[in-house]
């Protein structure tokens, strides 16, 4: 098995790990400030001072890295363009193969690690990241359905928890379902779990089977997901 450095910065969350053989050698996370909007995503300043962090944890003298695995959103524009263009500069730098993982699937691998859910092969999965106001990006899935299904945005409101199906549990989380608290409650077949993260440290064993498979993107041509198109404002003279 490799010795992988993985990056996920496409939420408020900064988060990079270093995993060998299933393992996690070290891990880094910092979050900014949800209150403050200038201090809300701090990537730019944080993403390689984790980087360099895991590797002197680990010794990186004595680490013999083979591959970068960086979270491709959906989420935020400026976050997974940091993220993004740490990890190709050092796959150019190292001569490294480039592996993206989808931030949905980070957070699902999250949600199964935690010890607050028991899920059910029924179970419908509902990994939601914050898109502004009352829309996330999510997607629906089985427990054991594999990586990588597309993704949509929708507005969390009445209309949408009234359509879904009462014969099945719908589990939700992710910081995109933590700011509807006070929709779910009440919906028996409606399941919050509360503070789940994509952390880097989750995109371990997605990164080791698609490493394990040479799975691997184009370092040239890999780009993020960003989940819908940006809409640039043009200040004001």
């Amino acid at each position: 098995m490799a010795t992988l450095l993985c990056i996920e910065t496409a939420t408020p969350l900064c988060a990079v790990a270093l995993v060998r053989d299933g393992h996690i050698l070290s891990s880094e996370a910092e979050a900014g400030d949800p209150t403050n909007a200038g201090k809300r995503y701090i990537h730019a300043e944080r993403t390689n001072v984790l980087i360099q962090r895991v590797l002197d944890a680990a010794d990186h003298r004595s680490v013999d890295l083979q591959g970068v695995a960086v979270g491709i959103g959906p989420g935020s524009y400026t976050g997974l363009r940091i993220g993004l263009s740490a990890a190709k500069g050092l796959c150019y730098a190292l001569e490294l193969p480039i592996i993206g993982i989808g931030t949905l699937d980070t957070l699902v691998a999250a949600l199964k690690v935690t010890t607050s859910v028991q899920l059910r092969v029924n179970d419908i999965l509902w990994p939601m990241i914050d898109a502004r106001r009352m829309e996330v990006f999510t997607r629906s899935q089985g427990p054991s359905d594999p990586a990588g299904g597309p993704h949509h945005s929708l507005v969390l409101d009445e209309r949408w928890c009234k359509g879904l199906t009462t014969a099945a549990r719908h589990v939700v989380f992710g910081d995109g379902a933590d700011k509807a608290v006070d929709l779910w409650r009440g919906r028996d077949h409606i399941i919050h779990v509360p503070g789940v993260r994509p952390v880097a440290s989750a995109m371990a064993a997605l990164a080791e089977d698609r490493f394990s498979r040479d799975a691997f993107d184009d370092l040239a041509y890999l780009v993020p997901t960003y989940g819908k198109e940006a809409r640039p404002t043009r200040s004001r003279s």
